[in-house]
């Protein structure tokens, strides 16, 4: 099969387009050929080897998953004796990234723990689009701050994937949503309900004298203490990505100094799972929820996908298309 791989963290230029041996899947696996893949953070992470944590968990000198992709869609090709709830001709999705990823090829293998069928009138690039960062803003509110209508909130990062997700919750909670980005999202970002906009490059928004009930923040990068100075008073701050002193901080800090004030600083911590992805299912029947798609690539330009997010200009999700 078909398969772009990589053997050393870098650029966008280590991937390599190449023919491999095609997944044979034991009792407990399914064989899925795939139709759309979606491109998330955590794949540009794994191909830099940036933050630390890649290394540490992924492997220290050079990367151990070797076929990056975890949002995936396709349709059942083969299925394990033990395999009760799939069955070959199936269109499913799901997030394999804890299985070692393996979607940006013509064929990968999933659990039935990992994947869920695709309801009609949903695409398969649709289907690929919502997993991690879908998942990942429905956990940010529903299992952290309890937001009630009126409150502030800001995200930052609003105009990527789980932003444009996190967007489309905050609507739904009825808050008052302040949109951190760049300005080429401007318009994006206030057609899903953002009220204010911030360009990050020309503000800062822990600067801003503006305070909030809680904020979201997808790309941290700043101090502890600069996302405690824009918290409300019984504030929550929940740290989705970001770089490693920011993370740490948050970690080591965050537990500590809460206990001596009422603004909270929290990591989220993102768990896939496939009752969440039902939930975003229904929410998409409902018209609730819509994956933002900016645009497809081919199996073949996936360099050329990657260095398109490196420019930070895209809007919403970025999606491969699998070529049959």
């Amino acid at each position: 099969m078909k398969a772009v791989t990589i053997s050393k963290y870098g650029t966008p230029d280590n991937f390599q387009f190449q023919e491999i041996e095609k997944p044979i899947p034991n009792d407990d696996q399914i064989l899925i050929k795939l139709k759309a893949v979606s491109i998330n953070a955590s794949d540009m992470e794994s191909l830099r080897g940036k933050p630390g944590y890649v290394r540490l968990f992924g492997g220290f000198f050079a990367p151990k998953t070797k076929i990056l992709g975890s949002d995936v869609a396709g349709v059942v090709e083969a299925v394990g004796n033990n395999v009760s709830n799939f069955k070959p001709g199936d269109a499913v999705f799901g997030d394999i990234f804890w299985k070692g990823s393996g979607g940006f090829a013509e064929y990968c293998l999933a659990t039935e723990k990992d994947i869920i069928h695709k309801p009609e009138g949903m695409s398969f690039e649709q289907a690929a689009a919502l997993p991690q960062a879908g998942v990942i803003a429905l956990q940010a509110f529903r299992d952290y701050k309890q937001v009630e209508p009126g409150h502030k909130v800001l995200i930052n990062g609003a105009g990527g994937g789980a932003g444009s997700f996190a967007l489309q919750f905050a609507k739904m909670h009825d808050v008052e949503v302040t949109a951190v980005d760049r300005a080429e999202k401007f318009e994006l970002m206030t057609a899903l309900g953002a009220k204010h906009i911030i360009d990050y490059r020309k503000t800062n928004y822990t600067k801003t004298g503006q305070k909030y009930d809680y904020i979201i923040d997808l790309i941290a990068h700043r101090s502890y203490w600069a996302y405690r100075r824009a918290l409300k008073s019984n504030g929550e701050f929940v740290m989705v990505g970001g770089n490693s002193n920011a993370l740490i901080q948050a970690a080591l800090l965050g537990p500590q100094l809460s206990r001596f004030d009422d603004r909270q600083v929290d990591l989220l911590m993102w768990r896939p799972n496939t009752d969440d992805l039902q939930t975003l299912c229904k929410l998409f029947s409902e018209h609730k929820v819509v994956p933002i798609i900016d645009r497809c690539f081919s199996l073949q330009q996936v360099p050329d996908a990657f260095w398109y997010i490196a420019e930070g200009t895209f809007k919403g999700k970025v999606i491969i298309s699998i070529d049959e």
